[in-house]
């Protein structure tokens, strides 16, 4: 180092210079020095004479001074303690005021950083803002800010700055990866230039020969539960070729903060506009599922019947169909597919086509369920299900109902004097044995006099005192009219299911 460059690395306070210069009949010099190097700080022009007594004065950030002196005494030691003082407030000032300038912008990067944050722009365009405005002010010459999707467990690249190439993703567990680790970890990781991270082979971005690295996880904590890691950001080099000190690590941890906030705040308002596209899908669904299921009021004048289905769910696997066959005859059918939700609703689907297909055709009950298993078996094992289904058809001029039971075992006759007829499972549901015929039964019919009662377990199971008591309540009121007795039958277990998981509830009423 030149002598000037050591007088202005390590000046002299300007009240000590004045007390030297005040010193009468003293003779004393102030030197700067560096190793070997030694350099006069005062007086600037000296005649010659030689010092015997020397005071060294060090200070913490390794500058050191010497005061030389003729003769020994209280003056050389007054001013080696000025001096020493003078220098360390000084030191001290001048790093207060670069710690508050330094402050001033980390400050100003914030607030920048809050603005972008909550303006309108999409996520790669605030990203790359973010990470331009951190580049300035830590002085890094490239960055990254990778995000992470839980949906497929890894980490995306939102933005990068001054590296081209980069794509992605990275899954959080690759081993040779620091992003990934840094994610895992939820570590920093700051590596001075040229520098190696143990057990991770692979930086991104790749620092160009010698350049530092700073790393750091965006965490996101939560008013009420555990914090959790969203994403990582990345400074790789620097325009003054130092390494990145404990205050950037600590400033970009700030900003990752700042981001991770906003990345939850994204991801919360994703949530909410899928949840609520999700909302409108199932009520459309729901409409549709409903309008699959016949009106009974287009039958009014010509047949008293009643029905109602109630999923558990939005969509459900319960359903019934009315078909208005030849000869006057009445076909009704109830079914109730194994689950609930949408793949119920999807075989519920499938069978109702089905039926409507085959039934039209005016077979006998029993033919219609093989035709409709046969249709439906690849569909049932895959999704393993089965289905319980009820196919009576009503033959007014023979006085009987002819029917066809896999498995359903909610399917009545109730008689004028209130007794009850239970029409039995010929088979079991379909989906549990495959079978190439089904049996059919029949019994005895009253047109007027009796009432068919055909429901679901989810409408038993829901009624106070299950399937018998739910019978006793409708022999009850077997002379009310059939809408009365459903909305009675309906009210009293929606009243029960009120806060606790439930079944779909659907039953099919008919008095000829």
């Amino acid at each position: 180092m030149s002598p000037s460059a050591l007088t202005q690395a390590y000046p002299i306070p300007k009240p000590v210079e004045d007390a030297l210069a005040a010193l009468k009949g003293e003779r004393v010099r102030c030197w700067a020095v560096r190793g070997t190097e030694r350099v006069r700080l005062f007086p600037q022009e000296d005649e010659p004479w030689s010092g015997d007594v020397r005071r060294v004065i060090e200070l913490a950030d390794g500058a050191r001074y010497e005061i030389e002196a003729e003769h020994d005494g209280p003056t050389i030691e007054l001013l080696a303690n000025t001096l020493r003082m003078s220098l360390t407030y000084e030191r001290e000032a001048q790093s207060a005021a670069r710690e508050l300038t330094e402050r001033y912008e980390e400050i100003n990067l914030l607030y920048s950083i809050s603005e972008i944050l909550a303006s309108v722009l999409s996520l790669p365009e605030a990203a790359t803002q973010i990470l331009e405005e951190v580049m300035d002010v830590l002085a890094a010459r490239r960055a990254s800010l990778w995000v992470y999707d839980e949906e497929d467990n890894r980490l995306h690249l939102a933005a990068s700055v001054g590296e081209d190439g980069m794509t992605g993703p990275i899954a959080i567990d690759d081993p040779e990866s620091a992003t990934a680790k840094v994610f895992r970890e939820r570590q920093t990781l700051n590596l001075e230039r040229g520098a190696v991270a143990a057990g991770v082979p692979r930086l991104e971005p790749r620092p160009q020969g010698r350049e530092a690295f700073l790393s750091v996880p965006i965490n996101y904590t939560p008013p009420h539960g555990r914090a959790r890691t969203v994403g990582v950001i990345t400074l790789v080099g620097r325009r003054s070729n130092l390494r990145f000190t404990a205050g950037d690590a600590r400033l970009l941890s700030a900003i990752a903060s700042q981001i991770g906030a906003a990345l939850e705040t994204q991801r919360l308002v994703r949530e909410s506009l899928r949840q609520e596209r999700t909302l409108r899908e199932l009520e459309l669904a729901h409409d549709l599922q409903l309008k699959l299921l016949p009106d009974p009021s287009a039958l009014e004048g010509r047949h008293d019947l009643d029905a109602r289905c109630v999923p558990a769910e939005t969509v459900g696997g319960d359903f019934y169909q009315i078909f208005q066959l030849g000869n006057d005859r009445l076909g009704l059918m109830i079914g109730d597919v194994s689950s609930h939700g949408f793949s119920a609703a999807l075989i519920m689907a499938l069978t109702m086509s089905a039926v409507g297909i085959y039934a039209q055709e005016s077979g006998p009950p029993a033919d219609v369920l093989r035709r409709v298993h046969r249709a439906l078996e690849k569909e049932l094992e895959t999704t393993e299900m089965y289905l319980s289904l009820f196919y009576g058809v009503i033959e007014p001029d023979n006085n009987r109902i002819v029917y066809a039971n896999a498995g359903h075992p909610h399917a009545y006759i109730i008689r004028a004097d209130g007794t009850r007829v239970r029409l039995g499972a010929t088979d079991p549901p379909l989906g549990i044995v495959p079978l190439d015929q089904y049996g059919e039964a029949s019994a005895e019919w009253r047109p007027s006099q009796d009432l068919l009662c055909l429901f679901t377990d989810g409408l038993s199971d829901a009624f106070v005192g299950g399937e018998e008591a739910l019978m006793d309540e409708i022999v009850s009121m077997r002379d009310r009219p059939l809408r009365a007795i459903i909305d009675r039958i309906f009210r009293a277990t929606a009243k029960r299911l009120t806060g606790i998981p439930s079944d779909d509830r659907t039953a099919l009423l008919v008095r000829r």
